[in-house]
């Protein structure tokens, strides 16, 4: 599993200062902050008044103080280009991202043609927005799909983002991106990789329901076949069971019952047939969370006290 730290983001506003104001000791921080993921996100947005420099800024300053591969993440194509040309690594850089809009799925092909970089291809258009169903962004897939193929990109390095919508907003859509990463595993020969933004799903949730609701989807998407999440680097807890499933370490009882939901994911099961301990109350916490993520029960603020 590759896991991508998500802490610089533009939408911050003390990240929007410290990049406007190029505070190098702030970044710095998020940067040291980020050292047990293996990619950071440096994302700028259209960055029209950061600076055309701001990205090979960010580069140099995570290439000179951490081992950190690199995610580019700005809809700028220009700076995206100058920010590619900073990496040291470019095979291993993620552009982040395309979309299935003609314009910006050409511009971005060419891009990751161009540098051998790995591709984030988000599974809606202009046209279309999110489709409803993982058919309808199978299909967008597909089509991104034939571009990178034309363009001379490796399947490999596609990494289809199914778009994970709050599940507060729209429940069922949870289990629908679930089903969209599993369609995807399955439907590409040579096969290609899949990505979410993980914070995603919990957005709009309230603060202490989040990490449950991230790490509780992160392990049913894991199971479904999930190749890389964009994270909350700040939470140990969520990168702990990541780096378990990818060992089959478990430490626990709670480890025992993540696994048990991932391979119930994995295998086509029935969460019903998922045994835990009914005295434990974190086990209980996390099955009505998938429960809730599988759409079987209804959400609320206050579905852990239900």
């Amino acid at each position: 599993m590759i896991l991508i730290g998500e802490n610089i983001h533009i939408i911050s506003k003390s990240v929007r200062s410290a990049l406007i104001e190029r505070n190098e000791a702030f970044i710095k921080n998020l940067i040291d902050i980020q050292k047990n993921t293996d990619y950071v996100d440096l994302n700028v947005g259209p960055a029209k008044s950061l600076g055309d420099d701001i990205l090979p800024w960010l580069v140099n300053l995570v290439q000179t103080n951490s081992n950190l591969k690199i995610s580019l993440d700005t809809t700028n194509k220009g700076l995206m280009k100058s920010g590619l040309e900073s990496c040291n690594d470019k095979e291993n850089t993620f552009i982040n991202s395309t979309s299935g809009d003609i314009d910006r799925l050409d511009s971005m092909t060419d891009l990751a043609s161009m540098y051998g970089s790995n591709l984030i291809a988000l599974t809606l258009s202009s046209e279309t927005g999110i489709p409803k169903t993982a058919d309808g962004r199978l299909e967008i897939a597909f089509n991104i799909y034939e571009k990178c193929l034309e363009k001379g990109i490796d399947s490999s390095k596609i990494f289809f983002d199914p778009l994970t919508l709050p599940v507060c907003v729209e429940q069922g859509q949870a289990y629908e991106a679930i089903n969209t990463i599993k369609m995807v595993k399955e439907s590409f020969d040579p096969p290609v990789k899949t990505l979410v933004g993980l914070s995603n799903i919990s957005n709009g949730c309230p603060a202490e329901l989040r990490p449950l609701i991230n790490k509780v989807f992160g392990v049913l998407a894991y199971g479904a076949g999930l190749d890389a999440a964009i994270i909350d680097a700040k939470d140990e807890e969520l990168i702990r069971i990541f780096k378990m499933l990818d060992s089959n370490s478990p430490k626990s009882e709670v480890d025992e019952l993540y696994i048990s939901l991932g391979n119930m994911i994995k295998n086509f099961g029935e969460i019903e047939d998922v045994s835990f301990d009914l005295s434990s109350e974190t086990q209980q916490k996390i099955i009505k969370c998938a429960y809730v993520l599988l759409n079987k029960k209804i959400y609320s603020h206050s579905f852990t006290q239900i």
